[in-house]
């Protein structure tokens, strides 16, 4: 009988819906496969941003960076996901990619150990005469020291859970906002990233980033947004509330 409780236990564990979900992304993360991107509905990239998205541990748990770049490409934003052992990388194709002109503004987003490499990803460019003018990181998981020029840096964390603080050096220039979101509804160090009213706010900075003008007023260059539906609207509201 033993036996037969642990086969029906193993059996539990491999249908579970999640237990596909995540095979399917590991799949993915192996073959270089895009997580949860739409190429098929996304704009072209016409705001002259590139939004550089950082995955955490494993490169397989930070599925919301997928979302978040699957949404900003729908507004014509260029977004891409990296895995966070690569940030010399990223931070030296940003450097190429804003000196040649391609990219006008470099922005960047961070899960976990994605969000911990940003102050990294920061520093590199600025020693190459880079600077980045929006980051965010969400629920960073290790103490981290932030230096270089970004016009402005948020720091999402969970204060009662895993995340942490970034602490600004005196050779950081820019504006450094740490903000604690632990009474956000259903966030938690895993589900940050995934959370709608988290998902919310960061596209709402990167937007604010992208699309105003030097003033602060909004650019035309800002695609027009459609009807609401009754659950965007709601989620809306919910983030509205959070701040």
């Amino acid at each position: 009988m033993k036996s037969n409780h642990v086969g029906m236990a193993r059996f539990s564990f491999l249908s579970a819906p999640w237990w596909g979900a995540l095979r399917a992304a590991a799949i993915a993360m192996l073959l270089g496969l895009p997580l949860g991107s739409d190429a098929a509905h996304a704009a072209p990239a016409t705001s002259g941003a590139h939004v550089y998205l950082v995955r955490g541990v494993l490169n397989i748990f930070s599925l919301g960076m997928d979302q978040i770049a699957a949404r900003l490409q729908q507004q014509g934003i260029n977004a891409t996901v990296h895995n966070h052992l690569a940030w010399a990388s990223i931070a030296d194709d940003a450097a190429a990619e804003y000196k040649s002109g391609r990219a006008k503004t470099i922005i960047l987003v961070g899960h976990s150990s994605g969000a911990t490499s940003l102050p990294d990803i920061v520093a590199r460019m600025d020693q190459q005469g880079v600077p980045v003018k929006l980051a965010i990181g969400l629920d960073s998981v290790f103490h981290t020291s932030l230096a270089g020029r970004v016009g402005r840096y948020i720091n999402f964390y969970v204060a009662n859970g895993a995340g942490t603080r970034v602490e600004k050096t005196g050779n950081f220039r820019g504006t450094l906002e740490n903000v604690d979101v632990e009474r956000v509804p259903g966030v938690s160090h895993l589900s940050i990233d995934k959370n709608e009213i988290m998902q919310q706010k960061v596209i709402a900075a990167i937007d604010a980033a992208v699309f105003s003008a030097p003033g602060g007023a909004p650019s035309e260059n800002k695609p027009q947004a459609g009807p609401r539906t009754a659950p965007q609207a709601a989620s809306a509201k919910r983030a509205a509330a959070a701040n």
